[in-house]
């Protein structure tokens, strides 16, 4: 399985952007944090899109990868 993106739930405020940029809906917002769920239809993020990270003005959500430049 791929790696997917990391939610830090004491620092999610709610606020939906990365909800409204994930092409595969596999974000949603439950009880005002967001959470993961349908990790199989998640495509983008299995081709590490980041955008969700990107936009996340508190930083409640990362990737954890490691990009290697050679």
């Amino acid at each position: 399985m791929f790696e997917m993106p990391v939610i830090d739930r004491a620092k999610c405020d709610g606020c939906g952007l990365c909800v409204s940029v994930c092409h595969c809906n596999i974000l949603v917002l439950v009880d005002n944090v967001v959470t993961i769920i349908r990790e199989e239809r998640c495509v983008s993020c299995n081709r590490w899109c980041t955008q969700c990270e990107d936009v996340c003005p508190t930083g409640a959500i990362r990737w954890p990868l490691e990009i290697v430049i050679e």
